[in-house]
């Protein structure tokens, strides 16, 4: 499997304290199949100060470490990306890094509060070449009560990253059922982590792989652990992450609209 959210980086933000815990937490992924790692640490201006100058060493220094220990796990670079008015500066420049180097990035918007004007946010972004990726949405307090937002932001393009523990019930029922209900409505595009550490918020995506594999299929349960989350990585047209037009029927009814609207502008762009 394939975690494209964690904070596995030590001494960044709130996850890994130290080496020796990013170290365990590899350990615990690979040991529950994860082959594959995005190091996303929190870019949140005035808080934590992190930008590809202090992401990208840290990612390379802790592969070697774990390649010294040969524990079969690839890093790749990445950020949990906060909302910030440079952001497309940021991006365009490098400064705030994407997944692997691609037009996709995990975009976290403010759990308390909704803010106003998200979705035209996002529109910029993607028409400045950029997907942005929900993060965990299930688990934004204000997502229940403007749950239409969510909907529109997927139908807009973005896909939507739902957390294991979420599905499996570790972080509460609000969010349980908000992930049930997204993956109900075809919306979510693929699971993460978002580890933190080695006891609570562990690198673990087995027990949601297999619920999702129990109620949907093995198929789907590989798109959301595998090939989506491989598809981003590989810069692949957007079309291949957001859920296809059998699964989710777009704005206006219109089987298929999010995936032909989104590949248009990336084509025009």
């Amino acid at each position: 499997m394939i975690d494209l959210h964690s904070h596995i980086l030590s001494a960044l933000d709130d996850g890994a304290t130290d080496v020796a815990v990013s170290i365990a937490m590899a350990r615990i992924a690979v040991a529950d199949g994860i082959t594959h790692m995005a190091c996303t640490p929190h870019i949140f201006p005035g808080k934590y100060n992190n930008s590809a100058a202090t992401i990208l060493p840290a990612m390379h220094s802790l592969q070697a470490m774990l390649d010294a220990q040969s524990i079969p796990l690839t890093l790749y670079s990445g950020a949990d990306i906060h909302i910030a008015p440079d952001l497309v500066e940021r991006l365009k420049n490098g400064e705030a890094p994407t997944l692997n180097r691609t037009r996709y990035f995990l975009l976290e918007p403010p759990h308390e509060i909704l803010p106003p004007r998200l979705e035209d946010f996002a529109g910029r972004l993607l028409e400045a070449g950029f997907v942005p990726i929900i993060t965990h949405p299930e688990r934004l307090s204000w997502a229940g009560r403007h749950f239409d937002v969510i909907q529109r932001l997927a139908d807009l393009g973005c896909p939507l990253q739902l957390t294991a523990d979420s599905l499996t019930g570790g972080f509460g029922a609000a969010a349980k059922q908000l992930s049930e209900r997204i993956l109900r409505e075809g919306r979510a595009s693929f699971f993460a982590s978002d580890a933190h550490g080695v006891s609570w918020r562990k690198p673990v995506l087995s027990s949601a792989f297999a619920l999702v594999a129990g109620k949907y299929g093995q198929e789907e349960a590989e798109r959301m652990f595998r090939h989506r989350p491989s598809a981003i990585l590989s810069n692949a047209e957007p079309g291949e992450i957001l859920p296809s037009p059998r699964e989710v029927t777009g704005a206006g009814g219109e089987p298929g609209f999010t995936r032909r609207l989104v590949d248009r502008i990336f084509r025009n762009g």
